[in-house]
């Protein structure tokens, strides 16, 4: 990546600041209490997280997403699992704000900005995950009126959130039929499943998004009916660099602790850091995220550019950032010997946490599928492109 500009290094100089003093001292207490720290969100709204890219004519920051690359890795260093969920935030407004109509951006966006309202995201489903595609949720029209039915799994912020932005089948199979729709926390018939116990991600709920008839305005269609796979795969695009830029900032807070643990601890007569084997080790480390940054930043690039091959370049970066991540932070804790075992040190948490970004957004077994067809389609980022 190219250096920062000055805008760029006052946005991470803020955000670090809020990262370090807002979310860093709480992350282990809030993941063994299973804490969602609304009040802190709340706090994150106030210096513009809430609307990253949104429109400033309704309250959001007007960023890039090469902008919020260096957020989300900034914010990843406090704490992973809130950066997660603020990244899964900002799509939702992203999606209103961008497909919406100006009614719509006014009456949702502006409240979602300040994250006094906070939104979750209905794609997955228990029977439809990696093929989404597939989703079963129906809106049946009914007069001015769709009706919903079905079932939403592992949505992160429900029960809490006041919008969500629901994929549901308004058509015949496929994704031709499927459109996205608002609705709201307070939509009759919408509930919700109990909060579920997970390895990871324990500061933000995830829950079932339950449809028992719930009735929302036709004005509630978010762009055209029938379009709503579009929107999820655009949307999927930004999501897929934010987690890899998450997994980044959790991975590089993980091995700047090893370096720090490594010069301080002695074994056999000498500090761990004389060790050669250990050098190799976070040499590797440091080589891999460094690798994953410049992959982040080049897919998030082609995001702000409206880039033809930007889907195949955001599945390439998160899936060698998610891995290399992981790989990085695991490694780190078992520099960290027994230490790094301890929840008290935060490792073992961000290992916890940094596993399912393999999986969310697409699995990265998807991923590696989106690119090999672009190969094989002749449409994957030439050499020499970057």
């Amino acid at each position: 990546m190219t250096a920062l500009t000055e805008e760029q290094q006052a946005i991470v100089e803020a955000v670090r600041d809020f990262s370090q003093s807002a979310l860093a001292p709480h992350a282990v207490e809030w993941d063994q209490t299973k804490h969602f720290p609304v009040d802190v969100l709340l706090q994150a709204g106030e210096i513009g997280l809430g609307g990253i890219y949104a429109q400033e004519d309704v309250g959001g920051s007007g960023l890039s997403r090469s902008d919020a690359v260096l957020i989300f890795e900034e914010l990843a260093k406090g704490d992973t699992t809130i950066a997660a969920y603020i990244s899964i935030h900002n799509m939702v407004v992203w999606m209103i704000d961008s497909f919406g109509t100006d009614e719509q951006r006014h009456q949702w966006v502006p409240q979602l900005a300040t994250m006094e309202h906070l939104g979750s995201y209905c794609l997955t489903e228990p029977d439809a995950g990696s093929d989404a595609a597939a989703l079963s949720t129906s809106a049946v029209r009914d007069a001015d009126e769709f009706v919903l039915n079905g079932v939403k799994q592992f949505i992160s912020g429900a029960g809490t959130s006041a919008v969500y932005v629901v994929m549901a089948r308004t058509g015949g199979p496929g994704p031709k039929g499927i459109s996205a729709i608002i609705v709201p926390a307070d939509a009759p018939g919408l509930s919700f499943g109990p909060n579920e116990k997970k390895m990871g991600w324990n500061a933000q709920p995830t829950r079932q998004v339950i449809f028992d008839n719930v009735r929302v305005p036709v004005a509630n269609l978010l762009g055209r009916e029938g379009g709503g796979f579009t929107i999820a795969m655009k949307g999927l695009n930004g999501g897929r660099v934010n987690m890899g830029a998450c997994s980044l900032g959790g991975a590089q807070w993980a091995l700047d602790k090893t370096v720090r643990y490594l010069t301080e601890r002695k074994a056999f007569g000498k500090a761990l850091a004389e060790q050669q084997s250990l050098v190799f080790t976070i040499a590797d480390m440091e080589t891999e995220l460094q690798a994953a940054r410049g992959l982040l930043h080049r897919a998030a690039l082609a995001i702000d550019n409206d880039e033809p091959d930007a889907a195949t370049l955001c599945a390439m970066a998160k899936r060698f950032a998610t891995d290399a991540a992981f790989t990085a932070a695991n490694s780190a804790l078992q520099l960290h010997g027994g230490y790094g075992y301890l929840a008290d040190y935060g490792i073992e948490k961000v290992v916890r946490d940094l596993r399912v970004h393999q999986i969310l957004e697409g699995t990265n077994e998807i991923m590696r599928l989106i690119v090999g067809r672009a190969l094989l389609e002749g449409s994957a980022p030439t050499k020499g492109q970057s």
